[in-house]
């Protein structure tokens, strides 16, 4: 480091500047941290992002409506049944058509069921960042089944293109009921394993337990959302707040935890976890026979307009901004993504703890790169 490039500390010590990442397999995707030391200490973090960018936003007007929610599932490709149902809401709050009810309570459980397939894979990351790989293992192992279910209704098992504008693809198959019920019975008795493997664990508790605290009003500065935002006392669900769909008709708690740390925010995603369970029990209650499409045209052309929906992802706070001008494409579209938005408050988060803890603190928010680089 020539003298031009010295960075000092407050004793006027000389520090390290390190980067860590984009090629960091604990990054979760290509996110490079600029991090100043004090030894092992981080005097001030710098999140760079950009590795990833595909323009997704610019891509969305050179494509029809419908093609947009194909590409939905490319935002965060861990949940994408969550991206597709804000695309489509956003479509048909253009064009003013709702979907029928059956087809509305196959989304909701379709969300939900990946809201459980997100926690799982954040829980298997986030305790293999801190040091607990048999938890990878379990993780990946109760989230085959819901890939299972998605696959016999869609074909696919990681980008789903499972809605239509006003409502579904298709049917759900005639065993696809029983086996949710199957799945819900045994990802509750598991969820006992997860605890004594990884919630009591010592260790665990020693990397998590106080690190990387943020504050009501950090979160509410940094305009933080989700189990991040949850987990720090704000309680918030878009699900219950402005709702949407047919999530006014079941019964759920909104978890919320006041210690706003690392152990804080994996808690919050684990009694999260168990709500979605009830909401997916209820939805299968209320399913009858009925159609699973509106009318629609073939050629989507929503009159001149705009239109801002808002849902809750497993991540946070999914928003989109749609813009159109009578034509079969999008004159703009905008996406609020969850991961984008937590990401930023890293740099203030980090300040004060030691290199160990940045991997614990960033997996805490649980970010894809996808949808950060979107």
């Amino acid at each position: 480091m020539t003298d031009k490039n010295k960075i000092l500390d407050k004793d006027g010590f000389e520090t390290m500047y390190l980067n860590m990442g984009p090629q960091h397999p604990s990054t979760h995707g290509v996110l490079r941290l600029g991090l100043v030391l004090d030894g092992e200490v981080i005097l001030k973090a710098d999140p760079d992002i950009g590795y990833l960018h595909r323009g997704m936003e610019k891509l969305a007007e050179r494509r029809t409506y419908q093609a947009n929610i194909a590409m939905s599932d490319r935002y965060d490709y861990v949940c994408s049944m969550n991206n597709n149902f804000a695309v489509a809401l956003a479509i048909e709050k253009l064009l003013g058509v709702e979907a029928p009810k059956r087809a509305q309570y196959i989304r909701v459980i379709m969300a939900e069921l990946n809201r459980v397939v997100n926690h799982m894979v954040f829980f298997g990351f986030f305790a293999m960042d801190v040091g607990a790989t048999t938890a990878l293992m379990f993780g990946f192992r109760e989230r085959e089944p819901v890939i299972e279910l998605f696959e016999s209704v869609s074909g696919a098992r990681l980008t789903y293109n499972y809605f239509r504008v006003g409502g579904v693809a298709r049917d759900l198959p005639s065993d696809f009921v029983e086996k949710t019920k199957v799945f819900i019975k045994f990802m509750r008795a598991k969820l006992i394993d997860y605890d004594r493997l990884v919630t009591d664990n010592v260790i665990f508790r020693d990397r998590t337990v106080g690190i990387g605290k943020f504050s009501k009003e950090d979160c509410m500065s940094y305009s933080l959302s989700g189990p991040v935002a949850r987990a720090s006392g704000i309680n918030y669900d878009v699900r219950k707040d402005d709702t949407y769909s047919v999530y006014n008709e079941f019964d759920f708690n909104v978890p919320t935890l006041e210690g706003g740390d690392c152990f804080d925010r994996y808690m919050l995603r684990m009694l999260e976890l168990r709500e979605s369970l009830k909401i997916v029990e209820q939805a299968l209650e209320k399913l009858e026979p009925g159609d699973i499409m509106a009318k629609v045209p073939k050629v989507i052309k929503p009159p001149v307009g705009e239109a801002y929906v808002r849902t809750e992802s497993p991540k946070g706070e999914l928003s989109v901004y749609l813009v159109s001008d009578g034509t079969a494409n999008p004159y703009r579209f905008h996406l609020r993504a969850p991961s984008f938005i937590n990401l930023q408050i890293l740099q203030k988060a980090l300040a004060g703890f030691k290199v160990a803890d940045v991997i614990a603190i960033l997996g805490s928010i649980d970010i894809v790169l996808g949808e950060v680089d979107r």
